[in-house]
Parts: C-alpha cells; sequence; structure tokens
C-alpha cells in the first residue's frame, strides 16, 4: 500500500519541482523586458546615466517596484526547485540558498525605494542627495548582496558542471560570474557619474539571463 502511494505522488512531486523552475525560466526575461520597456520609453531616463533603481519613483514607478517584486517571487520559488532538482548532487546546497538571497534582495529592491538622483524623477535636482533616507540605503544594500549572491552562484554551478564533465557550461558559468561583478563594480570606479551606468544595465541583463538559463538547463536535464 505504500508502494502504491509512493507511486501515485511521485508525478505530482515531480510536477511541482518542475513548475518551481519554470518560475525561474520566466522571472529573468520578464524582468529585463520590463525594465527595458519603461527605460526606452520613460521621460527623461537615460540608460547611461540613470541606474535601474530609479524607474520605480514617480507616477509610473509602482511598475518597476512590481517588476522587482514579481521577479525575486519568481526566483525564490525557482531556489526551492534547484533545491529538488540538485538534490544530493555537487552545489545541490549552495545553489539554491544563493538564489534565494538573490530573489530576496530583489523582493527588498522593491519594498525600500531609492531616493530621487542625477535629475530623474523630472523635476528632482541634479546630482546626487546630499543625505541618504533610511529606505534608499536599505535599497542600496539588497542590490549589493543579491548580485554578489547571483555571482558566487555562478561559480558554484561552474564547480558543479566541472564535476559532471560538462566543460563548456562550467567556464561559461565562471566567465560570466567574473563579468558580471566587473560590470557591477563599474559605477564606484569613477566620480563623473555621465555614462557610469551602461555596464551595469548590462551586468543586470546578463547576470538575469543566466540565472534563467540555468534554470532552463534544470527544467530539461534533471540533475
Amino acid at each position: 500500500m505504500d508502494q502504491a502511494a509512493a507511486v501515485r505522488t511521485a508525478p505530482s512531486a515531480t510536477s511541482e519541482s518542475r513548475a518551481l523552475l519554470a518560475c525561474g525560466v520566466v522571472a529573468g526575461p520578464l524582468f529585463i523586458v520590463v525594465a527595458l520597456v519603461q527605460a526606452f520609453t520613460r521621460s527623461e531616463f537615460d540608460l547611461s546615466r540613470h541606474p535601474l533603481s530609479l524607474l520605480s519613483l514617480g507616477d509610473l514607478g509602482w511598475i518597476q517596484i512590481a517588476n522587482f517584486v514579481v521577479a525575486g517571487l519568481l526566483f525564490s520559488a525557482c531556489a526551492v526547485g534547484m533545491r529538488r532538482a540538485m538534490d544530493r548532487s555537487s552545489g545541490g546546497t549552495w545553489v539554491p540558498r544563493l538564489i534565494g538571497v538573490f530573489g530576496l534582495s530583489l523582493i527588498a529592491g522593491g519594498v525600500f525605494l531609492s531616493d530621487p538622483a542625477f535629475g530623474f524623477p523630472p523635476g528632482t535636482p541634479p546630482g546626487t542627495p546630499e543625505e541618504l533616507s533610511w529606505h534608499s540605503i536599505v535599497h542600496g544594500i539588497a542590490p549589493v548582496l543579491g548580485f554578489l549572491a547571483l555571482v558566487a552562484a555562478s561559480f558554484v554551478f561552474a564547480r558543479h558542471y566541472s564535476r559532471v564533465g560538462e566543460r563548456g557550461w562550467a567556464v561559461g558559468s565562471a566567465l560570466v560570474g567574473v563579468v558580471v561583478l566587473a560590470l557591477s563594480a563599474w559605477p564606484n570606479l569613477g566620480g563623473d557619474p555621465e555614462g557610469r551606468f551602461g555596464p551595469l544595465w548590462v551586468a543586470m541583463v546578463l547576470g538575469f539571463a543566466w540565472a534563467s538559463i540555468m534554470a532552463v538547463r534544470l527544467l530539461r536535464g534533471g540533475r
């Protein structure tokens, strides 16, 4: 009887795991598309001069707030699916934890808003605020932790693929980690804000796309 019950529950468990991984497949492209559509359509927003966080401000800021929260929830669900798909395999403990931290950081990025800066939203002073609000400080910490977790996950994935003999995916995952880390640090390397945030947008697209591709790999190939 126990055997029969196990047979009956196995398909639903597999289906649930696949649904959780599918959340990660959707999360990256959805976040990227929604963010870029806003970046190209909102008045006076400049990809090279304005960070992603500023899209959460103004009359249409609710769109990016929702984008942060929804993507965070989807990646958090994906982390649970990754834990099941990678159970007892190399990286099966730390990859889900790190992707989970990434998901939570996105939720925090939506809940806690940054302060207006660099003249956005339109009508606000140019440059950075003289004094940051507490919620802006929390917002600033969240993406740093999230991208560090994402970079760490890429290296753990690289180790995982190296151990299972998939050298191409191992090298690709490690390279993504290095590039995302370098591009994420770019805005902090200069004093003039002009053009500094372009690389950060590239890091965002690359990082989110990679996370979703990893979800696709696990969805299609199991462990």
